[in-house]
């Protein structure tokens, strides 16, 4: 009898729909080998790819095939058969197709960056923030403690990232981003643009935050134990994507991934926070 699963599936229910036993290494006569295939999240991409590491050393039935893209492919793309799990970045929507089943996976922080040399001494408000990138403060000048006074250099993603769409809703509150600002396709193609340039601004997941300037914001640093504990209010989950209630290896997978010790270090060597 099929198991109905509802789109935000709590951590016990899941469980009880895929009834899996723990992973354990197959026997050298096991079936063929099942591939997974993943596409979404630029932002989730080191998390996946080190989860999947892990996971087909302790069970050689799976191998895995991981795709970028943005958030919103990854659930287009899971929802159309072309993969089997969809990574995104961003909550579920009213408009996302029907059948897709969202599973919470971690929580992640998102860093306000700037060029080394141009710390923000002082951080930024979340005023400060909506004024730079809906275009109302123009130049570094008009920043107290910037380091920099020319004009500002906005680096922002595209409409297809759950970056995005995070920073509306956790920093923008209604205000809508310049159309000055750069649209770039992932997390690590704005942390590059902002190497480069001393005069740029972006916002990227806290896994991408080397080699540039996390800024505080209200008052607090971007960090996965301020995340954590709720000081940082600039947090958002990660969920994985399936059509329907996941059958078969891919339960087990996402399963072992919510629950398991194994997943919880991998999740928090990657920065990001574990569900528990």
């Amino acid at each position: 009898m099929p198991v109905h699963v509802t789109r935000l599936t709590t951590a016990t229910a899941l469980a009880a729909a895929f009834a899996v036993p723990a992973v354990a290494a197959a026997p050298a006569s096991a079936a063929k080998k099942t591939t997974i295939t993943m596409s979404g999240s630029t932002s989730m991409y080191p998390l996946v790819t080190a989860l999947t590491k892990k996971y087909s050393s302790l069970n050689s039935k799976v191998s895995f095939r991981v795709a970028q893209g943005g958030s919103d492919k990854g659930i287009t793309d899971a929802s159309k058969g072309r993969v089997t799990i969809g990574n995104s970045s961003r909550d579920p929507r009213s408009d996302d197709p029907k059948g897709s089943n969202f599973y919470r996976v971690a929580k992640d922080a998102v860093c306000l960056i700037t060029n080394p040399a141009n710390k923000l001494a002082n951080g930024l408000t979340q005023k400060q923030v909506q004024d730079i990138f809906s275009g109302k403060i123009r130049s570094w000048s008009d920043i107290p403690g910037a380091q920099q006074t020319g004009t500002i250099s906005l680096q922002a993603r595209n409409e297809a990232s759950g970056t995005l769409d995070a920073f509306e809703n956790l920093f923008m509150g209604g205000a809508s981003l310049s159309s000055t600002a750069a649209r770039l396709g992932s997390n690590g193609l704005i942390q590059a643009a902002v190497k480069r340039d001393p005069a740029a601004i972006g916002f990227v997941s806290i896994e991408f935050t080397e080699g540039v300037s996390a800024a505080s914001y209200q008052g607090v640093t971007c960090t996965t134990a301020n995340a954590k504990s709720g000081a940082y209010k600039g947090t958002r989950s990660f969920w994985m994507v399936t059509k329907g209630a996941p059958k078969g290896e891919t339960a087990r997978f996402v399963n072992w991934v919510r629950t398991s010790s194994a997943a919880r270090k991998i999740v928090v060597a990657q920065k990001a926070v574990p569900l528990k």
